[in-house]
């Protein structure tokens, strides 16, 4: 069934199928992404107003919103242009003055004559000791007392459609929802004590109190999580779509892999061991390996990588590693040049610079096989780099990377593994989000030796004693990094201050001393100042943007991040993984404007109490909220119109489980439970799965 089944066919059809809805306010409501009546069902109320009767004003809470009966006593039209109408009125106790501006005096006769009784409905406030309400939203008659909702939803609106308009079309989308299958396992179903779908979107639509508009209630639980479901489900398609492609047999001989673990100065950690095993695994298995390696901060993925690269090559083939920056890439071919000497291996480079007669020689290299692994940038997506048998790609901090970019990647051999490595850890709701397609490696010890690194918060008043404590590391032979703030999102702002601090540190430690990288220099400066870094030429770096920053320089043990409130917490994590990673134990000091914010108090906080990156990231997911923790609108987050991965995450974990289950028991999606899952994956849009499984 890979066409929309037809009983889904009036929640797919023109926005102006619905009651009120005309070309013109249709085209309003796309500004709240909402084109058919089946965006509408799913566009929840985010909070309610509760318009119960009260006998009178009297004695209550102001402001509030409330409904009472009220008799007309008075109207006291504006003297001077500009100044409001007022009317009296009075309810069963006491009086309430409704004021209106720029109203038509026989307009207001109109509707509340005098001596008549009205029920009226809107925000009550206290000014000058008088209980008042101004414009109120309902005026009605006491026969009309039906038409007064007694709990209101209170909808997204846009300019063009008004709670009216937009509660009118709910009420007509909702009588075009069918009765559909459960798609939803009994046992869950019953567990939550959840409704089914009819019932759910009848009552999210109709909350009668602020329980009813939070997530966990019954009715929102279940609806977030059929969108869960849906997303996984296609997410274990996707995958065993993946697995059934035949991959090739990379099965090595162990002889390069043992070369150079042996010589290691240290065992690999019980992680690293499990992650190579389970990446040996897959690409010695005759399907094609999709796998997320990921780890904290200086776990070691860098030698779990390595040990796979030369598996491909035992094979007889080769592997290419791919860094999102220059810098990324020179200090990964720095890292394995020695492992690949041990191995006697040949391993390059090639990025962009590679000028006309090295870059001929290098891509002659590739072809012939000469050169076994390649550490490149965004220049081995071009055409005329190939390979002679490429076995495995693998891909550093992927979320830079777009999907194109990896399968261009995969096109450059036959069948090639890959590999994706993420240093940011990632909070376990987001990876089933991002990445449930993917078998995942996880690294959560670091290799023995890594020091504890001393983290405080240190005001800006201080900053003469930080430069006095730097000036005495330094001539015991310490580096340092220095980070500056991230004053605006304006480069040329950043680079002032950058510069700034630059002069005032060269002032107090000596010309030669210190060093600079920003965003703007020409990569040759960028390179020649980090390399005199690294080679300890200069003893203080001082650094724009967080990713200039992705030396290894075990001699540097303190780092500064000069206005740290201003950096995310993830970005403080990657940050101090800079040092700590040296014999010398390490310092990390946060420099913060007084007085800091809450969330900017929370954050220093969280980075003082743990170096645990997984803690740390489940903490920045409380705090930002998923779209800004993976970043880039690239980053395969889905969006969710009722769901809120946040706060729902255990739902996420049980609809993995329970799309896999499906799955297992259900390939195809053919017994009655599968075919209501078909029409769930149609109701939430993910058609590419249906195909999938129709091809399938």
């Amino acid at each position: 069934m890979s066409t929309r089944p037809e009983i889904l066919f009036p929640l797919f059809a023109e926005l102006s199928t619905l009651a009120g809805v005309g070309e013109k306010s249709a085209k309003a409501f796309s500004g709240l992404k909402i084109t058919k009546p089946r965006d509408v069902i799913f566009t929840l109320p985010h909070s309610v107003v509760d318009r119960r009767v009260v006998q009178s004003v009297q004695g209550l809470a102001a402001p509030q919103t409330l409904s009472v009966l009220v008799r007309v006593v008075k109207h006291i039209p504006a003297r001077v242009r500009g100044k409001p109408y007022r009317i009296i009125v009075e309810d069963a106790q006491s009086t309430i003055e409704l004021i209106f501006f720029h109203a038509r005096g026989d307009y207001l006769e109109l509707i509340l004559p005098l001596g008549e009784e009205r029920l009226i409905s809107g925000k009550l406030e206290v000014f000058d000791h008088r209980a008042q309400m101004v414009h109120p939203d309902y005026i009605l008659t006491p026969e009309a007392q039906d038409e007064l909702p007694q709990f209101e939803p209170v909808y997204p609106l846009t300019a063009g459609v008004s709670g009216k308009l937009m509660a009118k079309a709910v009420r007509s989308a909702m009588d075009k929802l069918p009765d559909l299958p459960e798609w939803i396992e009994p046992s869950v179903l019953r567990d939550n004590g959840w409704p089914d779908l009819t019932t759910a979107v009848r009552e999210a639509h109709a909350p009668k109190g602020a329980a009813d508009v939070a997530a966990h209630s019954p009715a929102r639980a279940r609806l977030a999580y059929d969108e869960f479901l849906a997303h996984q489900l296609t997410k274990a398609i996707a995958r065993a779509q993946a697995r059934v492609k035949t991959g090739r047999i990379t099965a090595g001989t162990g002889q390069l892999q043992s070369k150079v673990l042996e010589q290691l100065p240290y065992a690999p950690t019980g992680a690293q061991r499990q992650a190579i095993s389970e990446i040996g695994a897959d690409m010695a298995s005759p399907r094609r390996m999709n796998r997320l390696l990921q780890g904290d901060v200086g776990a070691g993925k860098t030698l779990v990588g390595f040990i796979a690269l030369l598996q491909a090559v035992e094979s007889g083939g080769q592997g290419v590693l791919m860094a999102p920056t220059e810098i990324l890439a020179r200090q990964h071919l720095e890292g394995l040049r020695p492992l690949a000497d041990r191995a006697g291996v040949r391993v390059d480079m090639l990025t962009g610079r590679d000028k006309s007669s090295a870059r001929r020689q290098k891509l002659e290299d590739l072809t012939s096989g000469a050169i076994d692994i390649l550490v490149g940038t965004h220049a081995v997506f071009q055409e005329q780099v190939a390979f002679k048998d490429l076995r495995l790609s693998i891909i550093d901090e992927q979320h830079r990377f777009g999907v194109q970019q990896r399968l261009a990647l995969g096109a450059k051999g036959t069948k090639v593994d890959v590999l994706v490595m993420s240093a940011t850890p990632i909070p376990r709701s987001l990876e089933l989000a991002q990445y449930g397609d993917m078998d995942v490696s996880t690294l959560y010890e670091k290799p023995p030796g890594r020091k504890p690194i001393t983290t405080a918060a240190v005001p800006l008043s201080r900053l003469a004693d930080v430069i006095s404590k730097l000036k005495a590391a330094i001539a015991s032979g310490r580096q340092a990094y220095w980070v500056c703030p991230l004053v605006e999102e304006s480069e040329t702002i950043d680079l002032t201050a950058a510069e700034e601090r630059f002069k005032t540190l060269r002032a107090a430690l000596g010309d030669g001393a210190v060093g600079l990288v920003h965003g703007q220099l020409p990569p040759s400066e960028k390179d020649a100042a980090m390399a005199d870094f690294v080679a300890g030429k200069t003893k203080v770096l001082v650094a724009t943007t967080v990713i200039e920053v992705g030396v290894d320089v075990p001699n540097a043990t303190i780092m500064v991040i000069e206005r740290a409130e201003n950096f995310g917490l993830a970005q403080l994590h990657q940050l101090r993984g800079r040092v700590g990673r040296g014999e010398a134990a390490s310092t990390c000091l946060l420099m913060y404007q007084a007085p800091l914010s809450k969330s900017a108090e929370r954050r220093l906080g969280i980075m003082r109490d743990t170096e645990d990156g997984f803690r740390i990231a489940e903490e920045d997911l409380k705090m930002r909220g998923a779209g800004d923790v993976i970043g880039t609108a690239q980053s395969g987050l889905p969006r969710f119109k009722v769901a809120n991965l946040e706060h729902q995450s255990a739902l996420m974990a049980t609809a993995h489980q329970d799309a896999r289950m499906l799955l297992q028991s259900d390939p195809a999606l053919t017994s009655s439970r599968g075919k209501a899952a078909r029409i769930l994956l149609w109701l939430m849009e993910q058609d590419q799965a249906v195909h999938l499984i129709s091809v399938g």
